[in-house]
C-alpha cells in the first residue's frame, strides 16, 4: 500500500529522530514566544503595558488608544487579545510536541540533552498557560474555584474544558517542579554560564515559581523560591557605567540581571519606527510627559538620581520618550547573538525577585530591606527602615512595581493581584472586572464549556 501518512505527521516524526531534531523544535518554540502576540510586543512594551497606563497616547491613528482607554469592544483590544490567545496556544502545542516526544523518543536524547529540552518545555508551558491566565482569568483569591482557562497538555486541535484558576495554577507549578528538578543537576546557569538567560534556565524556573506563589498569597513559598535565585548571585545588577554609558554602548536593558528574555530579533521594526519613535512625530508615541515622568520617578524627591529616570527617559525632538526599547548599542563584531542588547525583552528580572522577598517579608522593616537593595542599584537613597510603617511600605513597594516595570508589561498584573482600583495616572476608579479581559469569541464559539 501507498504511503498515506499526513506530510505534518511524518515531518514531526523525522524532526524527532535527533538531538539536533529536538534542539531545532525548541528553538522553533523560543521564536514563537518572541511573535509579536507574546513577549515582543503585547505582554511587554506594547498591549499589556498600555492597559496599565503606561502611556497617554490619544492622537487618531496612534497605536493602543482604545487599549488605554480600556475599550474591550473595540476591534484594536479584540484584535490583540486574539493575537495573544492564538498565539500563545500555538506555542504551547509547538512546547508539547517536545514534551511528549521526549518520552517517546526517549532512545536518541543523551541524559543530560533529556533533562534539558524536557525541562526547558515544562516551563515553557507554564510560563504560558500563566501569563494567559493573567490576562484572561479571574483574580486569584475571589476567583479560585472559578473557570478560567484550558491547560493544554496536548498537542491537537480539540477544546478542553478549563480548569478552575486554582487547577490551572496547580498544573503550573507541577510543571515548573518537574522542571526544576530535570534542570538543577545539568543546567550551565548553575555553574556560572552567562548565555543562558535567553532560555527557561534553572532560575528562571525558579523566579517564575516565586511569581506564582506570591500571585496566589502563598507568601512562604514565594520566598523561598526568591531567596534560591538571590542567594545564587548569577544575575548581578548593571553596574553604573553600563547604564549610564554612551547611546552606542549603553546597557538599557540590564541584561546582567535577566534571568530570563525573549531574543526578539525585528524588535527595532516596532519599537523605534512605531512606538516610542515614530520618526519625530511626537503625538503619535507611546509615551507619557515630562511631567507624568518626574511624578512616576518622583525627581522632587530626589528621583533625578534613578538610573531608570535618568538614563532611560530621553529627549527627542524636545519631547521625552522610554528609551528602555529604542536600544542603540553596536553589536560587537565576532561576539556571539546571546550578547546583544538590541533584541532583548525582558520577562523575569532579578528585582522582581527582591521585590517578592520584600512583600513576603515579616515586618515593614524587613521588607523594606530588600527594597533598598534595588534602590541602591538603581542610585536612590535608602528608605528609612526602622520607622517605616506598613501603609508607607505598601506604597514603596507599589511605586518601585511602577518604576521598574515601566513599559515592560508586569504592572498591570501587579494591579490586578493587589486589586487596585486607580491605577496610576487616571483620573476615576475602575471596575475590578477590567482586569479580565474577554477570552476570544472563536473560543466561546467552539468550546461551549465555558458556562
Amino acid at each position: 500500500m501507498p504511503d498515506v501518512s499526513p506530510k505534518s505527521s511524518l515531518s514531526e516524526d523525522q524532526i524527532f529522530e535527533s538531538e539536533i531534531g529536538f534542539q531545532q523544535a525548541l528553538t522553533g518554540v523560543y521564536s514563537q514566544l518572541a511573535q509579536r502576540g507574546l513577549y515582543g510586543d503585547n505582554l511587554s512594551m506594547g498591549f499589556v503595558s498600555a492597559l496599565a497606563q503606561n502611556y497617554a497616547v490619544s492622537a487618531t491613528g496612534a497605536p493602543l488608544v482604545r487599549t488605554r482607554l480600556l475599550d474591550y469592544a473595540s476591534s484594536e483590544v479584540i484584535g490583540h487579545t486574539n493575537n495573544t490567545w492564538s498565539t500563545a496556544y500555538t506555542a504551547i502545542a509547538g512546547a508539547n510536541k517536545v514534551i511528549i516526544n521526549t518520552a517517546r523518543k526517549r532512545a536518541v536524547l543523551t541524559d543530560k540533552s533529556y533533562a534539558m529540552i524536557r525541562g526547558e518545555a515544562l516551563a515553557i508551558r507554564a510560563l504560558l498557560h500563566f501569563d494567559l491566565y493573567r490576562v484572561f482569568g479571574p483574580e486569584y483569591s475571589a476567583g479560585m474555584n472559578s473557570k478560567a482557562i484550558p491547560y493544554k497538555t496536548l498537542a491537537d486541535q480539540y477544546s478542553k474544558v478549563p480548569s478552575t484558576s486554582k487547577e490551572l495554577v496547580d498544573s503550573v507549578l507541577n510543571d515548573l517542579n518537574q522542571a526544576a528538578a530535570l534542570l538543577k543537576g545539568v543546567d550551565p546557569v548553575i555553574t556560572g554560564s552567562t548565555n543562558r538567560n535567553i532560555k527557561m534556565n534553572y532560575y528562571a524556573v525558579k523566579g517564575l515559581e516565586a511569581r506564582v506563589r506570591i500571585t496566589i498569597g502563598d507568601k512562604t513559598g514565594a520566598a523561598a523560591a526568591a531567596k534560591e535565585v538571590v542567594d545564587a548571585g548569577k544575575f548581578p545588577f548593571v553596574i553604573p557605567a553600563m547604564a549610564s554609558a554612551t547611546a552606542g554602548s549603553r546597557d538599557r536593558i540590564y541584561k546582567s540581571e535577566l534571568l530570563f528574555g525573549a531574543r526578539v530579533r525585528t524588535v527595532k521594526d516596532w519599537a523605534e519606527n512605531q512606538y516610542f519613535r515614530f520618526f519625530g512625530n511626537t503625538s503619535m508615541r507611546l509615551t507619557r510627559t515630562a511631567a507624568n515622568f518626574a511624578t512616576l520617578y518622583e525627581t522632587s524627591a530626589g528621583g533625578s538620581s534613578d538610573f531608570r529616570f535618568a538614563y532611560r527617559i530621553e529627549q527627542d525632538g524636545g519631547a521625552p520618550f522610554p528609551s528602555k526599547f529604542w536600544q542603540t548599542f553596536t553589536p560587537i563584531s565576532g561576539a556571539p547573538d546571546s550578547v546583544r542588547l538590541d533584541q532583548l525583552v525582558p520577562v523575569i528580572r532579578l528585582s522582581e525577585m527582591y521585590y517578592i522577598l520584600a512583600e513576603a517579608a515579616a515586618t515593614p522593616a524587613e521588607g523594606a530591606a530588600f527594597l533598598n537593595v534595588v534602590r541602591k542599584n538603581r542610585g536612590l537613597a535608602e528608605l528609612p527602615v526602622t520607622t517605616i510603617t506598613q501603609t508607607v511600605f505598601n506604597n514603596e513597594l507599589t511605586k518601585e512595581y511602577q518604576k521598574e516595570f515601566y513599559a515592560e508589561g508586569q504592572l498591570f498584573f501587579y494591579y490586578k493581584r493587589k486589586k487596585v482600583v486607580r491605577m496610576q495616572f487616571m483620573t476615576a476608579d475602575i471596575a475590578l472586572s477590567k482586569y479580565v479581559l474577554p477570552i476570544p469569541d472563536a473560543e466561546l464559539e467552539y468550546n461551549p464549556t465555558y458556562n
